[in-house]
């Protein structure tokens, strides 16, 4: 079984991810580092050397031959599913999990890591929720093919976990 986890950046995906691996003993991948890893450079150096439609190839390519493997959590970046046939691509694959964030929340906990965060790095704090929230309604047509949605605000990563859980063993 692959379970996949989107959402918009800065909803845990990853945390998450490497919470379900260990309760589902399997391999947690996060295809932002396994592009990291294969590239030999940061995502940020990425966009700013070769430009986002470079990376948006190498994201697919990448996320093409991770989909291959055997059970295993992945952990996607907010616009892998909003390029190419990726969301196809991934429900196709795998059961696809939407974790759901209202733009504030996502903007609190973003408005930290902004630094490493190349989509926002450039904006004031005061225009991230905005950006966000149109960033959400661009993405939503994607994010809201997953096959299942979560609905995070407020909830601890156990809780969210075990939401999860919950669905994949009533399969």
């Amino acid at each position: 079984m692959i379970i996949t986890l989107i959402g918009y950046m800065g909803c845990g995906k990853s945390t998450i991810g490497k919470k379900l691996s260990e309760y589902f003993n399997c391999k947690s991948i996060d295809l932002d580092e396994f592009i990291i890893s294969q590239e030999k450079t940061t995502i940020k150096e990425i966009f700013s050397e070769k430009g986002e439609i470079y990376f948006r190839k190498k994201e697919n390519l990448y996320l093409k031959k991770i989909l291959e493997k055997k059970n295993f959590i992945l952990s996607l970046g907010g616009g892998t599913p909003a390029y190419y046939n990726n969301m196809d691509l991934i429900n196709d694959k795998s059961l696809s999990f939407y974790l759901k964030m209202p733009p504030i929340e996502l903007a609190s906990r973003l408005i930290h890591e902004k630094d490493h965060r190349p989509i926002i790095a450039h904006l004031k704090n005061e225009e991230i929720k905005e950006f966000i929230s149109r960033h959400l309604y661009e993405r939503s047509f994607y994010y809201e093919k997953a096959q299942y949605k979560i609905t995070c605000n407020q909830k601890s990563i156990e809780d969210i976990c075990n939401e999860i859980i919950t669905i994949t063993k009533n399969l």
